[in-house]
């Protein structure tokens, strides 16, 4: 009946000088808290370093990512993930379901 409590991630208890400092914390669940997949993502979009990741060549390298676990970033500024068979990208009060727009569908949006 009752939604799972949730929990804030301080974007400073990951980045000690992110060059990205909006939003400062995201309300998350606890197994999100404890994920470094998760923190991976948040890092690499608070430091603006996406070194590690790359455009995908298919829209299911996405999937793929999303189906093991993973989480990716759209457009350089939300990590978005796969809950309950939906795209939802994070925003500092949560996830939120991400709209089916024709600027979804562009690869170059996405890094894997």
């Amino acid at each position: 009946m009752y939604g799972k409590k949730k929990e804030r991630l301080y974007v400073y208890d990951l980045v000690e000088e992110p060059a990205i400092t909006y939003p400062m914390s995201y309300s998350v669940s606890h197994s999100l808290l404890e994920n470094e997949m998760f923190h991976d993502a948040l890092i690499a979009v608070h430091m603006v370093d996406f070194e590690n990741m790359v455009v995908p060549q298919q829209a299911s390298e996405i999937f793929a990512t999303l189906g093991a676990g993973g989480f990716v970033i759209y457009k350089e500024q939300y990590v978005v993930g796969y809950f309950g068979g939906k795209l939802m990208y994070l925003e500092s009060s949560g996830w939120k379901g991400l709209q089916a727009t024709q600027e979804i569908f562009k690869l170059e949006n996405w890094l894997v």
